[in-house]
Parts: structure tokens; C-alpha cells; sequence
């Protein structure tokens, strides 16, 4: 072998591990795509939950400072009704009474 064959195969091999590298190995596009792809979802995750939390924070300001919200959700949570109203049921009648 010759020393310029030898040096032609050093390189070759340098560049074949350096493609396997860049191509299959650790770091390699595929895996930095992936990572981008995980980045991604979790900003969207992330976005959703601050919106979400920023939703709770005015829920939990609104129930700290004012009777109207806290009373609007005993009404709607748990029936409530307030001393000296008067409480009304409407049922609907589902048309099994309208033949007879």
C-alpha cells in the first residue's frame, strides 16, 4: 500500500465516521429534529396552561373581593336560593301524557 492510498483510506474513514455522526449518531438530525418537535409541544402545552391559570388567578380574585360571584355559584352549584325568594321548578313535558 502506498503511502497516498494509505492517507485516501485515513480520510475516507474520517468522513464515513463523521457522516454516521452527523447523520445517525448522537447529536444528529434526526434526533435535534425530534427535540425540536418535543419543544414545540410542550410551548403549546405550556401556552395552554398559562391560559388556564390566568383564568383561575381572575376566578380566585373575583371569589376574594366580591359576594356576587360566590353567591352566583351557589346558585348554579348547588341550587341555593336566597331568604324571601321564592323557588320555581318548570318540567317539561316530554309528550308521553298527549295522546290520552
Amino acid at each position: 500500500m502506498t503511502p497516498r492510498r494509505a492517507v485516501l483510506l485515513v480520510l475516507a474513514l474520517v468522513v464515513a465516521g463523521l457522516q454516521w455522526r452527523l447523520w445517525i449518531g448522537e447529536s444528529s438530525f434526526a434526533e435535534v429534529s425530534a427535540l425540536d418537535d418535543k419543544v414545540e409541544l410542550a410551548a403549546q402545552t405550556n401556552e395552554a396552561k398559562r391560559q388556564r391559570n390566568k383564568i383561575l388567578r381572575a376566578e380566585i380574585k373575583d371569589l376574594k373581593n366580591g359576594y356576587e360571584s360566590i353567591e352566583e355559584k351557589a346558585r348554579s352549584d348547588f341550587g341555593l336560593i336566597k331568604q324571601g325568594e321564592t323557588f320555581y321548578l318548570l318540567v317539561e313535558d316530554r309528550g308521553e301524557n298527549q295522546g290520552k
